[in-house]
């Protein structure tokens, strides 16, 4: 059993043929490596409601994804793209002020007016969320949502290689996508069809729903090799009260709190360490960390040095995950966003 574990310990060589790059030919068609227990049973999604007990309770996160990425250019004619992270105020009287990543040659002066693809502009406004801040503040001419429905582009991942298509603006969502604001699909629940969901229902598997906007940072790479020194990024996250309920329900009747996906995990985490008021997340999950809420956790396979990685061998144990990852390589499995899914029960407190 490692200790003191730092960046290079979740570090694995992909082949690049198993990265996925583009989503089965059903959603529930997808692989699941059940790793609850050693050895690891290699199953299909489709098998999930079997493996799941009645009284047990299914969190989803219910995020939309937007058509974050928009295209311009500077009155200099040079081009830029924005992937818009977060509406900051989506009235007119306010605006309509967002915080943005923008890819540029030579970053633009505030005041500068960007003329972007679609025939709006975009006046930036300086650095977000202060000063020196990592994303920049811009006004749009009009309301964000409607014009990113209307002239932007699916963010996919930057290891999916080709453009996106109306085929991802289906398939890089949910069937129970309710609430816009994500740049990245909570990735685990792109399995789920109406009749998985049906099977569950059927089963005695109780539902819930939390809502954490997945921005851009889950990409975001770890630099530090000591991976105390990372800071995490923030993400906007509600966790209703009803959930809260049907969680506490679920723990009174010996039922267990199955998380669809690391953003389930990090908000139902987040509101258990910080109260049901917290809004705002950077919760970091390390081995030793101190589980409260999760007991089974459904995810895809993650990128290597990667904050999910730390979160998943948190969960179920270091040593553990890397087996399953070496498992998963040599069964070739699809990875990433639209990937494959793996099943996991929680360690002890988490401990790796």
């Amino acid at each position: 059993m490692k200790t003191h574990l730092k960046l290079s310990d979740f570090d694995f060589t992909l082949p690049d043929e198993l990265i996925a790059q583009h989503p089965a030919s059903e959603r529930s068609a997808s692989r699941l490596l059940d790793g609850r227990g050693s050895p690891a049973v290699d199953r299909r999604f489709t098998e999930l409601p079997d493996l799941l007990q009645p009284g047990d309770l299914l969190v989803l996160n219910d995020t939309k994804v937007v058509k974050a990425r928009l295209f311009g250019k500077k009155s200099s004619g040079g081009r830029l793209e924005l992937l818009i992270e977060r509406v900051l105020s989506p009235t007119a009287d306010a605006g309509h002020e967002v915080a943005a990543h923008m890819k540029v040659s030579k970053k633009p002066a505030p005041g500068a007016v960007m003329q972007m693809d679609g025939g709006f502009t975009a006046t930036l406004l300086g650095r977000w969320p202060h000063a020196d801040g990592p994303l920049y503040h811009f006004a749009l001419s009009s309301d964000p949502y409607a014009l990113m429905e209307r002239h932007g582009h699916v963010p996919l991942p930057p290891y999916i290689t080709h453009t996106d298509s109306a085929d991802d603006e289906n398939r890089y969502q949910t069937v129970f996508a309710k609430h816009p604001g994500a740049v990245a699909a909570p990735t685990a629940a792109l399995h789920f069809d109406e009749a998985v969901l049906a099977r569950l229902a059927a089963n005695g598997v109780q539902r819930a729903t939390v809502t954490l906007h997945v921005g851009a940072g889950t990409f975001q790479p770890v630099k530090a090799e000591n991976i105390a020194d990372h800071v995490m990024h923030f993400e906007r996250f509600d966790v209703p009260q009803a959930t809260l309920q049907a969680i506490s329900d679920c723990k009174a009747r010996g039922g267990r709190v199955v998380a669809v996906g690391t953003t389930c995990v990090r908000a139902l985490e987040s509101a258990a360490k910080f109260g049901p008021d917290c809004r705002d997340t950077n919760i970091f999950i390390t081995p030793g960390f101190d589980f409260q809420v999760v007991d089974l956790l459904l995810t895809n396979f993650h990128l290597p040095k990667s904050t999910l990685m730390m979160l998943v061998s948190a969960f179920a144990g270091y040593e553990h995950i890397m087996a399953l990852y070496r498992h998963a390589i040599a069964q070739r499995y699809r990875f990433f966003s639209y990937g494959d899914a793996m099943l996991l029960q929680r360690t002890a407190l988490g401990k790796p």
